[in-house]
């Protein structure tokens, strides 16, 4: 595999070399056209100080000249950018074509021929340059494909196309059997079935005519259309002629499959030819593609090859369509073919065709009742067949010559009519023991070697096109009665062979088989013979009896029977003495046989030293809990300087990194608790009703604080008020701005509402303004819209403020804005205002539809204003509360809320409670990525400090490559698969049972493709309560009741340990006290679900394309993304929002669409229910109406007026231009520019590929650049310099001076310093005006970092490979962020983001799981197999910041419309689980059995793993497939010598246990191990102890194969002589890091060489 993947990179860059001339650095997986910025250079720089030196100038000067070189040479690709062209593309490769053979058996007495059109049979015999460029384009694509579950985003409502040929081929096979290939096909597609999937199945009619030579695969082919027609529930399409007919095109246009499913290969280099055409079509219209070939399964799961359409392929579809047609023309259109029978019979194919049309019309006149179809399709073939074969010989026996008699010296003698008749009587005795013997029987046949003469061959194949022929009449036959339930068992090769081998050789020593076929069986025969025999009335071929009545061999004879001579070993498993396996699988052992003790396969066990870890694998560390809580290094108190400097430096940045994430006023300062108490006693002591002196004192001193407090804040708004008028009436937004951030400073009620009222004047005053100078023109209804926004916080956050004064006021302006019926609802008045001068300030706009349509996002939530007392800084939501109660409780919960709800505060405050209660308990927070980790740690650094005993802290960390604090911590941070170590680990049962909650982060990972199992293993093996929080969960019911299935079990399985703990006499009181201390807590097994769907901010959603050079951004309404289909068959999507404004718009779409409408009064916003006569309308009205209209929508389609849905959601659909991938990333910028000045930064840009990911950013980058260049004067540069210069001279004058001694200085020279130090500021201060970079050319906000924060976060950079082009990219607000960057690179990014610094940042999916980075807007700019539901829903939720953003934006940058429209309307993926054992998994659950010292609770625990999976809770069937699993690993345990027969480890068990995750490459590698391979290889030169390069270079790639798998396609290595191995390049391009691998080879080696047992693993 790794010269596999070697050639696989070098074929990329090679062909991309050639194709578009440009050069790549590394071969990405994706079709990304900025791949060519990976050659730009950086210069790294030193840290930023405040330094004198002449070197910093000079470095500056250095740098920005490598910025300009940049610039330059970005300017000179730009120049030399050219389209793809396939023109000398071929030379790439001189490899032969792949030309498959059809059959092996096909020979020179039968072929077909097809006369074409004009004679051009050069075409067919050479391709022409076009296939050339054709197989080199889909091999580049093909070659790039990415291996992937092809269902795991599948959405119910979505169905893909499988391509009936490229199904065939799957299972197609020369020695095929009829039953067995049907089978196959059926298991293949019940697979995708059961696993939810949609599909359609598509035959193409003119892809027939590639199976002419092959009769065989022809009739398949028929049979098998036919079968899955009408025996089973499969949709089979077989209209279309071609994959480029005008019908096939409107067909994808209107189903817009999700993929369609294709063979590489066909049978003939024409057939792949033609499924090249369709792979090339099908990727030019947007859909991707699946390799046929390649793909693997599961219980739950598919993993195929999946090549994602990009623009390249609708490039070469554009350039070449011409060709295209031209070339699939030549491979499927043919004029009349005829075929031809042992060189000379020549037999023309419409002629049988005609023929078989005539004998079904005979046969329904003799069985005008119907029959089964296996005895017509015999009678007809037989009677068919033999007609023409006989006419055929007729004619050629009158008319040819003894010239053809001399000629026929080389070749097969045809068979007379009589032999044919003989075979045709066998097949007819065939089709009757078809009929009446069981399969069962079958299955018991001789296994025959033996295959047809040369001679039966011609007529077999004949007979076979009859068959074909007489099915495709049949299926269109509707007047006939046939029972078509057998199409699969037509015929039987096996059976027909054998009835042919009786007669040959067992029939003439005297066997008579029709002694034994049996009346049924006899009258069956004679029936379907007499039937041939009338219907091929002209001729004679005798009667049904004897079968054979001539001597001609038909079979080639060779070894008959398959002897087996070998003794069978005795079945059976070896037994297993475990209680383990006898509670789990007991019932299944009783039904498997089972080897007794003296069995061969028992006795000749291997026999190894029994296991027993003491120390760690990898070193010679003691592996004991005590050694891990040695260590104290968080409290700094190491008696290393430069250790414990380290760790100093490490908490101050974990602080620092945190106060980005919290607000540093709510860090929480936790004190220790003597003795614990519940968390509610604060509520509880504001119920007493006498109060005591002292705190009768503490409330008249929190009055009188109030009160000063108030007075102060009336005199800061009786300063701020005028200016704050004249502010709004001069800028609207701005003022309303500054007062909106002036009344969150402001803490008093009533200071609050008095800053209300002036702003409400001041807004009022504002519109009237407006009115006046626009006069009869259009108004800006925005400025109405704040005087109306005003008007709803009054009413409802001051309700009890409002006096009869202040509600005249609020009637009059809503008089004013011309809502009268609100005004008399508001006064409780009913006459109207005859006020002329208010007309001319009204807005001209229903109140209901003013609000929905202009206040949109603005509209009020439903929000509590009781305070809640365990909550410092807000005030909760009714579901927040419930999560607080279930943590008060010792409750475990799942949390499915949406990003940025607040689920996450239920973590912290649950850390708060664990870390009041004692010094002991532990809290384990679970995150899925190392990023969020960090996050979380800064976080808690932020929140939390304790003062703890020596030896303890408040935060540990443990990941892959970092670990801290494990055993010693109160709070530990860890990912899944570190946290699964210590849950497994017999070490760790004490420290395992101070946990006393875990909080799983992003659970929904449970229902990923890898590592979700460990998710799985950790939530059933935790004892303690634990919280579960996700955003994107869509059966949460279902994941609720599985786990409180396990809660179940784990009560049951407590009360049972702690009943034998007392039996047995308290064996492990003794041992830690901290038990005693988990279990004064009440234990609840209860686990609550929390559901809260309502985002606080909307979502709107925008289609952005490119047309000449500008952008078209279109609204998408959610709306548009659904079909009258989808409606039909899955109503509206229940997440499918919409806001205010795309409500309205729907409303008004549906009444322009249907005029007649019968409901359009009742359902206008101004008559609407819950709208009519309300002042304040809210978020939860507006869903109501939003409700009624989607029922609405769905009651239409009731109504059969599906035509006005249709022309309703055409209405709503937006229209997006197509744009080249190198037009749409050149404009990329622009597209930012674009953004920034519809002030919808800051934004975080999404791209799936790593280097499109820095291109993109880069691009930006390089913009801003130019525009700056653009606009400076040119004068500029040479006052920099000249300044320079300048400067340098001033600090060089200085330096004479010393600074240290100025009490030494003359007075004279003390003047001439401080005039130079004078001057030295002022050039400095000019030069920094000259080089500050302009705001327009760039997006960094400077005043939401000062000067200090910035380069203290710079800092980090300062070792950083490309820092100094990040810190030059963030200057102007820009960054990147993958995950192959360092962990200080991106935490730089997302500390200024965060910060408000940086404003543009493009992105992998890094940031998508739960990293706390909100934006404005979320761009998606780059479509991937990676953009599912899932990641959509993860991504898109980043938009919209809670307290700063009322709506969050969604882009769509040059995104397939039908994708976008897709990932709207789908559903996230359920959970189902993953198939959660492995061996290795089953060896350490059986190793935590064995050597804990808790067993009881090891037991416990493995128990839990083995019978709680989520794959099968409800699931009987997977439930046992998991048990039988389960046994057999054990005996390949048993086998390999990792376990004995009592189920306890040895020999390598510990080495296979450590490298789990690497399954099945451990398990290979300790094979080599024992048998020596390793020693055997690793061999140094004679006489030293050094190492030969050849044995480096083996030893590498065999660990590679073990350890560095990648999977390929398999048309990946079509070109792979052309290619150089990548290790070549390896050991030329990287002498820089060949040396530490070199050493790194070479210790491997001699720990192999010295090894001797299996401590140094």
């Amino acid at each position: 595999m790794p010269e596999s993947r070697s050639v696989m990179d070098s074929a990329e860059g090679h062909f991309k070399k050639v194709l578009h001339n440009e050069a790549n650095e590394n071969a990405s997986d994706n079709d990304s056209e900025c791949s060519d910025n990976e050659k730009i250079a950086f210069i790294p720089t030193k840290e930023h100080k405040e330094s004198d030196s002449d070197e910093e100038d000079e470095t500056s000067d250095k740098a920005e000249a490598a910025v300009m070189q940049m610039l330059k040479e970005e300017e000179d690709r730009e120049k030399e950018a050219e389209d793809p062209d396939y023109g000398n593309a071929y030379s790439v490769s001189t490899t032969e074509e792949v030309i498959q053979q059809a059959s092996q058996t096909e020979g020179k007495d039968f072929k077909v021929f097809q006369h074409e059109r004009e004679s051009q049979s050069p075409e067919i015999r050479k391709p022409p340059e076009f296939l050339k460029k054709l197989r080199l384009h889909i091999w580049a694509s093909l070659s790039r494909a990415q291996y992937v579950s092809l269902l795991k985003d599948f959405v119910e409502s979505e169905f893909f196309v499988i391509d009936g040929d490229s199904l065939l081929l799957m299972f197609l096979d020369v020695e095929t059997q009829y039953l067995n290939f049907f089978y196959q096909i059926e298991c293949f597609l019940q697979d995708f079935t059961e696993k939810g999937a949609k599909y359609v199945i598509v035959f193409f009619k003119d892809a027939e005519q590639m199976y002419l030579p092959c009769p065989h695969f022809l009739f398949l082919r028929t049979a098998l259309i036919e079968h899955l027609r009408h025996n089973t529930g499969t949709t089979v399409h077989t209209e279309f002629s071609h994959c480029l007919s005008s019908k096939w095109e409107i067909f994808l246009k209107n189903s817009y499959p999700y993929f369609i499913i294709i063979s590489d290969i066909g049978l003939t280099s024409l057939q792949t030819d033609y499924l090249s055409i369709l792979i090339a079509h099908s990727l030019s219209k947007k859909i991707n593609v699946v390799l046929a070939s390649g793909q693997e399964y599961d219980i739950l799961r598919v993993y195929g090859y999946h090549v994602q359409s990009v623009y390249k392929h609708r490039l070469f579809f554009q350039k070449y369509e011409g060709d295209l047609r031209n070339a699939c023309e030549n491979l499927v259109k043919y004029k009349e073919p005829f075929m031809c029978l042992y060189e000379h019979l020549k037999l023309s194919l419409k002629r049988i065709q005609k023929e078989v049309c005539q004998t079904i019309r005979l046969l329904k006149q003799l069985w005008p009742e119907g029959s089964d179809i296996r005895r017509v399709v015999c009678v007809l073939a037989c009677a068919v067949g033999l007609k023409i074969y006989s006419n055929t010989l007729e004619n050629a026996n009158t008319s040819v010559g003894a010239k053809t008699k001399r000629s026929a010296r080389g070749r097969s003698k045809p068979l007379s009519p009589e032999e044919a008749a003989d075979l045709c009587r066998m097949q007819c005795l065939t089709v009757a023991f078809l009929l009446h013997m069981p399969l069962s029987q079958r299955a018991q046949i001789r296994i025959m070697k033996s295959c047809w003469t040369k001679q039966v061959l011609p007529l077999i194949k004949m007979q076979q096109l009859c068959m074909h022929f007489a099915l495709t009449q049949l299926s269109d036959t509707s007047d006939w009665k046939l029972d078509l339930t057998y199409l699969p068992d037509l015929n039987d090769d096996s059976l027909l062979i054998n009835l042919a081998h009786y007669y040959e050789v067992e029939y003439i020593k005297g066997l008579e088989l029709k002694k034994e076929l049996g009346k049924e069986m006899e009258n069956e025969y004679q029936c379907l013979w007499d039937t041939v025999t009338k219907l091929a009335a002209k001729y004679s071929f005798g009667d049904a009896f004897p079968i054979r009545k001539t001597s001609q061999l038909f079979l080639e004879q060779k070894q008959t029977f398959k002897d087996y001579e070998a003794e069978i070993p005795n079945i059976g498993l070896i037994p297993v003495k475990s209680g383990l396996v006898e509670d789990y699988a007991g019932d299944v052992l009783k039904d498997l046989p089972v080897l007794e003790s003296n069995d061969p396969a028992v006795t000749s066990l291997i026999k190894y030293k029994e296991f027993d870890e003491l120390c760690h694998w990898h070193s010679g560390r003691p592996l004991t809990e005590e050694y891990e809580r040695i260590r104290c290094n968080a409290d700094a108190k190491s008696k290393d300087p430069e250790e414990r400097r380290q760790i100093q430096k490490l908490q101050t940045f974990r602080h620092f990194y945190g106060s980005t994430l919290e607000d540093s006023a709510s860090k929480l300062i936790v004190h220790q608790e003597d003795v614990s108490r519940n968390t509610n006693a604060a509520v509880k002591k504001t119920q007493k009703k006498h109060k005591s002196k002292a705190e009768r004192i503490a409330e008249e001193n929190s009055r009188r604080l109030k009160a000063k407090e108030e007075k102060k804040e009336q005199e800061q708004w009786k300063a701020l008020c005028v200016p704050t008028q004249k502010e709004i009436k001069a800028n609207l937004t701005v003022g309303i701005d500054r007062l909106e951030k002036f009344l969150k400073t402001l803490k008093s009620k009533s200071v609050k509402f008095t800053v209300e009222m002036t702003g409400l004047s001041a807004c009022l005053e504002a519109w009237k303004e407006h009115c006046r100078e626009q006069g009869n023109k259009s108004k800006d209804l925005s400025k109405a819209v704040q005087v109306m926004r005003r008007i709803h916080i009054l009413l409802e956050k001051y309700q009890d403020l409002l006096e009869k004064p202040h509600l005249q006021k609020l009637t009059r302006y809503l008089r004013l804005l011309g809502f009268e019926n609100l005004a008399c609802s508001l006064s409780g008045q009913t006459e109207e205002s005859n006020d002329q001068s208010i007309s001319n300030y009204t807005v001209e706009v229903g109140p209901a539809r003013f609000q929905l349509q202009y206040m949109d996002y603005y509209l009020l939530r439903e929000e509590r204003n009781d305070p809640d007392p365990r909550v410092q800084h807000f005030i909760p939501d009714t579901w927040q509360r419930e999560l607080l109660d279930a943590v008060d409780n010792n409750e475990s919960a799942v949390i499915v809320a949406p990003t940025s709800s607040g689920k996450t505060y239920a973590s912290y405050y649950c850390m708060e409670k664990v870390l009041k209660m004692s010094n002991d308990g532990v809290v384990v927070y679970v995150a899925p990525t190392k990023a969020l980790v960090n996050q979380v740690v800064g976080t808690i650094y932020s929140r939390f400090t304790k003062k703890l005993p020596d030896g303890l802290v408040v935060c540990g960390v443990f990941t892959r490559d970092y670990r801290n604090d494990v055993m010693n911590s109160q709070i530990l941070v860890t990912v899944p698969q570190c946290l699964e170590i210590l849950m497994l680990s017999p070490r760790c049962q004490e420290w395992t049972k101070r946990i006393q909650y875990v909080i799983f982060d992003e659970v929904h990972c449970l229902g990923g493709e890898i590592g979700a199992e460990v998710w799985e293993h950790l939530l059933v093996t935790i004892r303690c309560p634990f919280l579960a929080l996700s955003a994107t969960v869509s059966n949460p019911e279902h994941l609720t009741e599985w786990l409180q299935s396990v809660k179940r079990y784990w009560q049951r399985a407590e009360n049972r340990i702690e009943r034998s703990s007392r039996n047995s006499g308290n064996n492990f009181t003794g041992k830690c006290k901290v038990k005693s201390k988990v279990q004064e807590q009440k234990k609840s097994y209860r686990v609550r679900l929390v559901l809260y769907e309502e985002r606080y901010n909307d979502l709107e959603k925008y289609v952005c394309s490119l047309k000449d050079g500008d952008f078209i951004i279109e609204h998408c309404h959610p709306c548009a993304a659904l079909t009258v289909n989808h409606i039909e068959n899955y109503g509206i999507p229940s997440d499918l929002s919409l806001s205010p404004r795309e409500s309205i718009q729907l409303y008004d779409t549906m009444v322009k669409v249907w005029q007649k409408w019968q409901r359009a009064q009742e359902l206008d916003p101004e008559e609407f229910v819950s709208f009519k006569n309300k002042v304040v309308i809210k978020k939860a009205d507006v869903r109501k109406y939003e409700q009624e209209l989607k029922k609405e929508l769905s009651r239409w389609i009731v109504l059969g007026q599906t035509q006005k849905v249709n022309e309703l959601l055409e209405h709503l659909k937006p229209k997006p231009v197509d744009c080249s991938e190198q037009e749409k990333w050149k404009h990329f910028a622009s597209f930012v520019d674009k953004l920034h000045e519809m002030d919808k930064l800051p934004a975080i840009f999404f791209i799936f590929n790593v280097n499109s990911v820095e291109c993109a950013a880069k691009n930006v980058f390089f913009n801003l650049l130019k525009k700056q260049k653009s606009e400076r004067d040119p004068n500029t540069e040479r006052q920099k310099e000249r300044l320079r210069d300048e400067l340098r001279k001033v600090k060089k004058m200085l330096r004479k001076f010393n600074p240290q001694d100025t009490k030494k200085l003359s007075s004279s020279k003390m003047e001439d310093m401080v005039c130079l130090l004078t001057t030295k500021q002022q050039l400095e201060k000019r030069l920094k005006r000259l080089t500050a970079i302009p705001s327009v050319c760039t997006y960094a906000d400077s005043k939401a970092v000062d000067e200090d924060t910035l380069w203290k976060i710079f800092h980090r950079l300062r070792f950083e490979r490309r820092g100094y082009l990040q810190q030059m990219m963030a200057l102007r607000g820009i960054g990147y962020h993958h995950g192959s960057m360092s962990a200080k690179a991106r935490q730089v990014v997302e500390m200024l983001f965060r910060l408000g610094y940086i404003k543009v940042v493009t992105a992998t999916s890094t940031l998508a799981l739960g990293i706390n980075m909100p934006c404005k807007s979320v761009v998606f700019a780059e479509d991937s197999v990676f953009l599912d539901a899932l990641n959509y829903r993860q991504m898109s939720g980043r938009a919209g910041r809670r307290g700063q953003d009322m709506i969050g934006n969604v882009f769509f940058y040059d995104i397939p419309l039908p994708k976008v429209e897709r990932l709207m309307k789908s559903n996230v993926p359920q959970l189902k689980g993953q198939f959660p054992l492995t061996v290795s998994l089953i060896l350490r659950l059986m190793l935590l059995v064995a050597k804990a010292d808790d067993k009881a609770d090891a037991r416990a625990k493995a128990l839990s793993v083995l019978k709680h999976s989520l794959m099968s809770f409800r699931k009987e069937r997977y439930a046992e497939i998991l048990k039988i699993y389960f046994m057999f690993s054990l005996q390949f345990l048993i086998k390999e010598g990792y376990l004995d027969q009592e189920g306890n480890p040895m020999g390598f068990a510990g080495l296979v246990t450590h490298l789990y995750y690497y399954e099945p490459s451990n398990f290979v590698l300790v094979s080599f191990l024992v048998k020596g391979l390793f020693h055997k290889l690793c061999q140094p030169i004679k006489g030293s102890t050094v190492f030969s390069e050849d044995v480096l270079e083996k030893l590498v790639l065999i660990l590679a194969n073990l350890f560095g798998r990648k999977y390929l396609p398999a048309c990946s290595m079509k070109y792979k002589r052309t290619f150089c191995q990548s290790k070549a390049a390896v050991w030329i391009s990287a002498p820089a890091w060949l040396a530490p691998l070199r050493g790194l080879q070479g210790n491997l080696c001699s720990t192999v060489v010295s090894s001797t047992g299996c401590r140094s693993f």
